[in-house]
């Protein structure tokens, strides 16, 4: 008989976990390993809620494994260091992303594009190296491989910092990959949620002029007055749209429901690119005429590499770009759930776990 979570490694860890579709979390006893020579254990702090956790907690891309304990925005403070360990040492501030193993040998590992690599591991909902589970960041306690841990700037703060280890990355990544981080350049954010605020506070801090492109006119104020964007569109506005044709270099496109793009790509100039970061169940309609009419590219990212990880960490650190949070307990991530399912947040819901998740003493007498 298969070993339970709580018994599968030695050291006892709590959180709280879904255990099947209908995404309803409760309190959860489970294990972690022990540190090993090349390994950083931490107290985790705070941990950003991703829109990837609710699309996983539900199985809404059919690759969830039960029970789950999601996040992947995960920062704390080391408390154990394997002897090998160079990177950080105990008491240093650190943070954990989308990735906690790779292969380490592939030429996308060679490349420092571990995200890309064939053997990834997942932070949650994964099956480690050992056949196990791996478990996210809506926990006390993280162990991972110091490859995978994010040296955090001391200027940085933690708690607000948090989602910059997936919305920040997975936005960063394609402003640089794609030349869309030069200063003058015309940059289009499409949606205005987790990802697209940071978004424009990276295309923003790179000195591009951004134009945030929404279905909804109630968030032009807050776009141009608080994030800063130079320019917002209402992209069911035909008039609107047909005045801005042909003036974009670039698109970021952050929406993970299904929309039309065919509205977007007449917004580029002839060679201009638009990059998916946004991940919608169903499949986009792409016509070739609107591309092959101006060389125009479509294209897709995911979160970056380690190495690019801590760039941009570095990077934020040093120009400010912090996403707008709404802290929460623990307790509240049901709720949290609901809200984000409604995009009732601005932007992004972080977990106080020091403060709010209860002890394991704690978490015996409710049955988890």
């Amino acid at each position: 008989m298969a070993e339970s979570p709580e018994t599968e490694h030695p050291v006892k860890a709590f959180g709280w976990a879904a255990r099947d579709t209908s995404g309803v979390f409760s309190p959860f006893k489970f294990s972690r390993r022990e540190t090993g020579e090349h390994d950083v254990q931490f107290k985790v702090l705070y941990c950003g809620v991703c829109h990837s956790d609710l699309h996983m907690v539900k199985n809404e891309w059919g690759m969830t494994h039960y029970p789950i304990v999601p996040g992947h925005e995960i920062v704390g403070e080391v408390t154990e260091v394997g002897s090998k360990v160079k990177k950080v040492k105990v008491g240093d501030k650190v943070g954990v992303g989308c990735l906690v193993g790779a292969c380490r040998e592939c030429g996308q590992c060679a490349d420092n594009l571990e995200n890309y690599c064939p053997k990834q591991i997942l932070t949650y909902s994964f099956p480690d190296v050992d056949g196990t589970l791996t478990y996210g960041g809506y926990s006390n306690l993280m162990v991972a491989n110091e490859h995978f841990i994010i040296r955090w700037p001391e200027n940085l703060p933690l708690d607000i910092g948090a989602p910059l280890l997936c919305a920040g990355i997975t936005t960063y990544s394609p402003l640089r990959y794609f030349g869309l981080d030069k200063p003058g350049l015309k940059v289009g954010i499409v949606g205005l949620g987790g990802l697209g605020h940071v978004a424009v506070k990276f295309a923003k801090a790179f000195g591009t002029k951004v134009t945030v492109i929404s279905t909804s006119l109630s968030k032009k104020e807050e776009a141009i007055s608080k994030l800063g964007a130079d320019e917002f569109l209402v992209s069911r506005d035909q008039e609107q749209m047909q005045a801005a044709a042909g003036t974009l270099d670039g698109i970021i496109d952050t929406v993970s429901a299904a929309h039309p793009i065919i509205p977007l790509l007449s917004l580029l100039k002839p060679h201009g690119k638009l990059v998916l970061v946004g991940a919608p169940e169903k499949p986009l309609e792409l016509p070739a005429f609107p591309l092959i009419q101006g060389r125009k590219i479509v294209a897709g990212t995911t979160m970056g590499g380690i190495k690019e990880t801590q760039e941009m960490i570095d990077f934020a650190a040093k120009h400010n770009v912090l996403p707008d949070v709404e802290m929460i307990p623990i307790d509240y991530i049901n709720t949290a759930m609901e809200r984000l399912l409604k995009s009732d947040v601005k932007y992004r819901f972080v977990i106080d776990i020091a403060k709010s998740l209860k002890p394991e003493e704690d978490c015996h007498r409710r049955s988890c």
